[in-house]
């Protein structure tokens, strides 16, 4: 790995020099990076921007808000997923100018070696790799959890073997496969997020079958706020807000997705910045909409919320079936069962593709860079889907509880990764303005940097921090709570420190930043979009 680096060093003072030329970088690359070890481009544009849109809705908004509302309140709720969206929109920005302007396997995992050290890459590939092995069993826990909407008298290990063998058989199909898979999953899930919000407007208006006019009775009463706990005055309602911003977490990790899907993504300089300008949208629309009919439709005492109750459901479903609405509520939930399966498909996704990245950076066995002929890391793959087995906890201490626990360890594994990916973006944005390139010349950049870096980066960590609060109060510690989260963020700087006494190789400086290597292959890949023969395809390339 050191002498790897050395390699690069070398390469990319010689560059600045002017002592290479462009084939003979390309020589240099074709010795680092041999063709058997690299992933096929097979995204095309609208798989993108569907992956793009299937990394923000989960199981997280149509689950996860059931907690949330529970512990926050109406607008504690839709306080928390504003702040949250922010913060996400932030990291989007500065993930979004870096990984449109280098967009290599490994995504974020290599851009980190190549611009801060290699033990910082080392920290969140393997961060990386454990948020979402881990979220993977939360997604099947959901399932499980919605698949007892219709009766509990099926043992829980059932539905977690069906959803996994679905989720497994999709991966290995390929890129490709998963590419159409998750396209026809998103299609799903944005109809029923966009359809789930009219009639919860409709509903609110009186527009159900019991002609019950809801308008903003729930924030009268029980009221907007929850006193977190019992705890009186503003203290206890800054506490059940607060409450909130893990479970926000929860639903918006994963946004980050085409960072990683952009070592396999078509005419990657093209695509990958349409799916970043849009994603502002997407927080809008589904999130902060999402939220805001969800707080006016279901009461925050309601105690089907609770998700460690053993009777928890949507509150999307517990809306519609207030309202009165006969078998919408199964056809709904039939929907939010193909988005828990989409989560995790793109989950067991995400990870293979990071233990690969890991692999590249020779921070993993070289034994995960083996794919097949199609380009599938099979042997990826196969180890990260083992981690999915953690899903069948469910079956001793039920699906609701399991997913509490590592729907907590994921969102702070979540949020650690857009605080490396803001760390990355600063040294980036410096070692750009050392070598004197204009940030305007890259294919995607924003005004609001570097301080849209900053926000991100301080953000994640004081949520992090914070975010187990709740075991501190007076009579109510509890060890899981505790351990699910806090390990990571204790095991963080460990395996940073650890890894750079072990690289022994400095912070790579501003002056020697190589923002060379991999370009004339990226410009290769990249192509005009012929134009719109009709108004629906410019409609539909407006859309994706």
């Amino acid at each position: 790995m050191t002498m790897t680096m050395v390699a690069e060093k070398t390469n990319t003072a010689a560059y600045q020099k002017g002592e290479f030329s462009d084939a003979s970088d390309r020589d240099t690359e074709s010795i680092r990076a041999p063709p058997q070890h690299t992933l096929k481009r097979q995204l095309k544009n609208r798989h993108i921007a569907m992956i793009s849109i299937g990394g923000v809705i989960g199981t997280g908004l149509f689950v996860g808000t059931a907690n949330a509302l529970a512990h926050g309140g109406p607008l504690g709720l839709l306080l928390g997923y504003i702040v949250m969206g922010s913060i996400v929109y932030c990291v989007m920005i500065t993930l979004g100018e870096m990984v449109a302007f280098l967009p290599i396997p490994g995504g974020h995992i290599k851009l980190a070696e190549r611009f801060v050290d290699p033990a910082f890459s080392f920290t969140m590939g393997w961060n990386y790799w454990y948020n979402w092995v881990i979220v993977s069993p939360a997604e099947l826990s959901a399932a499980a959890l919605l698949l007892n909407y219709w009766g509990h008298k099926v043992n829980d290990s059932v539905w977690v073997v069906m959803c996994l063998v679905i989720v497994v058989t999709i991966n290995m199909l390929g890129a490709g496969a998963y590419g159409e898979a998750e396209f026809i999953f998103a299609s799903i899930k944005v109809l029923t997020i966009t359809g789930l919000i009219i009639l919860g407007i409709v509903i609110d208006l009186g527009g159900g079958p019991n002609h019950d006019r809801i308008g903003f009775r729930y924030w009268k009463n029980p009221g907007p706020f929850v006193q977190y706990n019992g705890i009186e005055g503003a203290k206890g309602r800054f506490l059940g807000w607060w409450a909130v911003m893990s479970s926000a977490a929860f639903s918006f990790i994963g946004t980050e997705i085409v960072a990683i899907a952009a070592g396999e993504a078509k005419n990657p300089r093209r695509n990958l910045p349409k799916a970043i300008r849009r994603v502002y949208i997407r927080i809008l629309l589904f999130y902060i909409g999402g939220t805001f009919v969800i707080g006016l439709l279901v009461p925050s005492n309601n105690t089907s919320l609770q998700l460690n109750s053993g009777a928890a459901e949507s509150p999307f479903v517990i809306a519609i079936q207030t309202a009165g609405i006969k078998s919408l509520p199964s056809l709904i939930n039939a929907c939010l069962l193909t988005s828990a399966w989409s989560a995790s498909s793109s989950d067991l996704y995400t990870s293979s593709r990071a233990i690969y990245g890991l692999a590249a950076s020779g921070n993993a066995p070289k034994i995960f860079l083996k794919t097949t002929k199609n380009g599938l890391p099979w042997v990826a793959v196969v180890f990260c889907a083992s981690f999915s087995l953690l899903a069948f906890m469910a079956v001793s201490s039920g699906a609701g509880q399991v997913f509490d626990w590592l729907s907590a360890m994921t969102s702070v594994a979540g949020l650690m990764t857009w605080f490396g990916i803001s760390v990355t973006y600063l040294r980036f944005y410096e070692g750009l303005k050392v070598q004197g390139i204009d940030r305007k010349t890259l294919p995607y950049s924003t005004r609001f940097q570097p301080y849209a870096a900053w926000y991100g980066a301080c953000a994640t960590l004081i949520v992090c921090f914070f975010s187990g609060f709740s075991v501190f109060l007076k009579g109510n510690w509890d060890t899981a709570t505790f351990v699910t989260n806090y390990i990571l963020l204790m095991v963080w700087p460990v395996m940073y420190v650890g890894a750079r006494l072990y690289y022994r190789v400095k912070p790579v400086a501003a002056e020697d930043m190589d923002f060379k290597s991999d370009l004339a292959e990226i410009e290769a890949d990249t192509y005009d979009e012929p134009p719109p023969k009709n108004k629906l395809e410019a409609f539909w390339q407006w859309l994706v």
